[in-house]
């Protein structure tokens, strides 16, 4: 769910963060504030490094404060979205003549057609059966909270719009069309005393001969692939021989 933000940030390696490991995250949390957030003095930052202490979430329940976080550390999610927001936003304010050229340089290659689509900016969020409606939607959708509610139903436009549109739905339900087998029909080579448990291994035993299969299948494409290339070689009359 943080990917994006961790990825504009360029964080090490967005694909796998895991927020509930919490070696990971304290040491993520040092990043963060090193890097890009930079709210503390540099020798202030001492107690927020010592990943290894007991008393860090302490430390870090004071850094939250310090900088008008509106959720606890207790709220993980919430404030790990957060605090990336912070970050993001620290970044342009630190880069906004490179971010703008960018944003002048996309606009200037699409020529300059680009309407806004945004159908969600008069809504009233204020009203608050819309807050309870986009709350219970975030929660649905396990969304971090934000405090600002249009925000928060953007992300879940945005969320429905990519893994819960009809098109996104079919791709995801796609499945191979198989054979049935029967599995009294399939030789195990061995048995365990126990006729549930020999299913099982004759289940397990088809499962790898399939993955033996694409792998294969793979090996076979790439070497297809060098193939065509290694026999498509250039003359070079000059040198009186054939070769790249």
């Amino acid at each position: 769910m943080f990917r994006r933000k961790l990825s504009a940030l360029e964080y090490h390696d967005p694909a796998s963060f895991n927020h509930n490991d919490e070696t990971e995250y304290r040491n993520f949390i040092v990043w963060l504030e090193d890097q890009k957030i930079r709210h503390y003095k540099i020798e202030d930052r001492g107690n927020l490094r010592n990943i290894h202490s007991t008393e860090w979430p302490g430390y870090f329940e004071k850094y939250l404060a310090d900088v008008c976080c509106p959720f606890t550390a207790k709220e993980r999610a919430e404030v790990t979205d957060w605090l990336l927001g912070l970050g993001v936003r620290l970044e342009y304010g630190d880069n906004v003549e490179k971010y703008n050229k960018i944003s002048a340089d996309s606009l200037k290659s699409s020529g300059g057609n680009s309407k806004p689509s945004d159908h969600l900016t008069n809504l009233d969020v204020s009203n608050q059966d819309v807050k309870a409606g986009v709350s219970a939607l975030a929660n649905l959708l396990q969304i971090p909270r934000h405090d600002d509610y249009l925000v928060m139903l953007k992300a879940v436009h945005i969320l429905v719009q990519q893994r819960l549109s009809t098109e996104a739905i079919a791709k995801a339900n796609e499945s191979k069309a198989g054979i049935p087998i029967a599995l009294d029909q399939n030789i195990l080579g061995f048995d365990t005393g126990d006729a549930t448990v020999n299913e099982a291994a004759r289940i397990l035993r088809l499962l790898h001969i399939e993955e033996l299969r694409e792998l294969q299948t793979k090996i076979n494409e790439a070497i297809v692939a060098v193939q065509a290339i290694t026999a498509d070689p250039k003359t070079d009359q000059r040198l009186g021989k054939v070769g790249r």
